[in-house]
Order: structure tokens, then sequence, then C-alpha cells
């Protein structure tokens, strides 16, 4: 079966071969659901500026904006002894009503109508190889891509911070080279078929392709 322009384009383009898993042949043809590349990115208005339209967004979905900080050394039981880090992230939020658990995706990686690295990688579903010793998610993180790691492996440790969460108050987000991003532990769930926080097929503006 032939892939779709935008699945081939973009795993060409970016050379992330791990996106190309077995049984998830991307159908060819006029798929409503699966814009081409240029149509998707010429109409991305996934931009700070546009905050206010993508936080209405998150709302409306079901979410909660969730403004996160980066600190350094979060594996120290004393939080004075984290270090602040440059910048913020804005995510949002799912939790679920049925279990608490939750999934954070990226305000502008939930928004954005063209494909992301964090978006595909979601959608794929690639078998977690279990070949990394650690924490899992963090392990499944690298294994497509990205990273969830502060300063490499370390003892340390190190994430994006919201001191008033006490159920994640580190959270352990997986950042892929275009910068999208889900946390780790969202994407280690869902290539189990388990749904942490919301199911995002339906949510993310980007559409499956699968």
């Amino acid at each position: 079966m032939k892939r779709s322009l935008i699945a081939l384009l973009v795993f060409v383009a970016l050379a992330v071969v791990v996106f190309l898993a077995p049984g998830h042949p991307v159908h060819a043809g006029s798929d409503a659901n699966g814009p081409s590349l240029s149509v998707a990115a010429s109409v991305d208005d996934a931009t700070e500026s546009n905050f206010k339209l993508m936080a209405d967004f998150c709302v409306k979905k079901g979410g909660e904006v969730d403004v996160r900080l980066p600190y350094y050394n979060t594996n120290d039981d004393n939080e004075s002894n984290w270090v602040r880090m440059a910048g913020q992230r804005t995510f949002c939020k799912f939790t679920s009503n049925d279990d608490g658990s939750r999934i954070h995706v990226l305000l502008t990686t939930l928004y954005t109508k063209a494909p992301t690295l964090a978006a595909l990688a979601y959608y794929a579903k690639v078998p977690y190889s279990g070949s990394c010793r650690g924490n899992p998610g963090s392990c499944y993180c690298s294994q497509l891509g990205g990273t969830d790691l502060f300063g490499g492996i370390n003892p340390n440790g190190g994430g994006w911070v919201q001191l008033s969460d006490p159920v994640d108050t580190v959270l352990e987000a997986c950042i892929f080279p275009d910068m999208s991003t889900i946390d780790s532990w969202g994407l280690t769930y869902h290539q189990a078929n388990i749904t942490r926080g919301k199911n995002l097929n339906g949510v993310l503006r980007f559409k499956n392709p699968y």
C-alpha cells in the first residue's frame, strides 16, 4: 500500500527512522484527515502571538493551561537545592475523570495543524523496546528520538516544574528536534494501548495520518 505524501516528507526530511513502524500503513489518496505537508504548514497559526486562541482551544477540549519552569537537580529531596533554569513552557494538561491520570502536551503542539514529531510519535505507537535500564518513560522518549534529560544521564535529574502541583510537581516532557512536546509517560502508556488523561486522537489539530 502506498504511503501518503505527508508521512514520506516528514520521515525523509527529518530522518527519524523510528517512526517507520510496521503495522501502521498510511493510506494514499484524498484523505480529508491527512492534508499535505505544504498545506498544513501554510495554515499553521500555533504561534505565541495567538496564545489566547491556543489557551481557549485547550480549555474547550477539556484541558487546563499549565505553565511550567525548567529546573535542574530535581532529584534532590530539598527543593531549595533545585536550580531554576531560563525560560518557561506552556502545556495543556488533560486529567481523566475516571482514574485521575494526566497527559501534558505543549500548547503549540496541541494547536498546530502542521505535522510534528511529537504528534507522529503519539499516533505511531512504536512498541517500547525495553532495551535500556532506568526510567521506562525516559527510555521510550530516547528511543523515539526525543529527550527529557537535563544534562544527559546523571543522578541530579531535572524537569518542567510547577511547585503548586502536588501530583506532577516535576514533569518529564519528551522534547523532539522540532521542539514539539508530549510528556514521556503519556507516550509510553499510549504505545501500550493505555490512555492517560485523555486520548489525543481528535484533540490534536494535526490529524492522525496512519
